[in-house]
């Protein structure tokens, strides 16, 4: 497993930075280790709905968990408030950073990750391609 951790700064969009660098390093099957910081906008699609939610106020990453690949990101995030009411959702554009976000990502180079339609949900979902190694005969 190869490791990336990095740190993003006040005002960076956290989901497009993480599809930049999921880009920039050319990540095949990523996911989440783990990832702490603090958001000024969250930007969250709830359960079961069509359309993401804007909150703006200061809040605390708690968590965020995921795969990542160039073929797509799937991120969950959960978030908590001054009064430390935790909400949280499917991760979208438009989440943005109030003073850090500390981020490690792991990657598998045995997968390559795929989001493709699943006829049984009508969504584009995680499929998994073992990459096969050719050995020596």
């Amino acid at each position: 497993m190869k490791i990336f951790a990095f740190r993003l700064k006040p005002d960076e969009d956290l989901k497009q930075s993480l599809k930049n660098f999921t880009l920039q390093e050319n990540i095949k099957a990523g996911f989440i280790l783990t990832a702490i910081g603090s958001l000024k906008v969250a930007t969250i699609r709830f359960a079961n709905q069509d359309t993401s939610t804007v909150l703006s106020d200061k809040f605390e990453i708690l968590s965020l968990n995921g795969t990542i690949a160039t073929t797509g990101v799937h991120l969950h995030i959960a978030i908590s408030d001054k009064q430390g009411k935790t909400i949280g959702g499917h991760l979208d554009d438009g989440c943005i950073i109030y003073t850090t976000a500390e981020i490690v990502i792991g990657i598998s180079e045995e997968y390559t990750f795929l989001r493709t339609p699943d006829q049984q949900t009508g969504y584009k979902e995680l499929e998994i391609i073992p990459n096969l190694s050719l050995s020596p005969s």
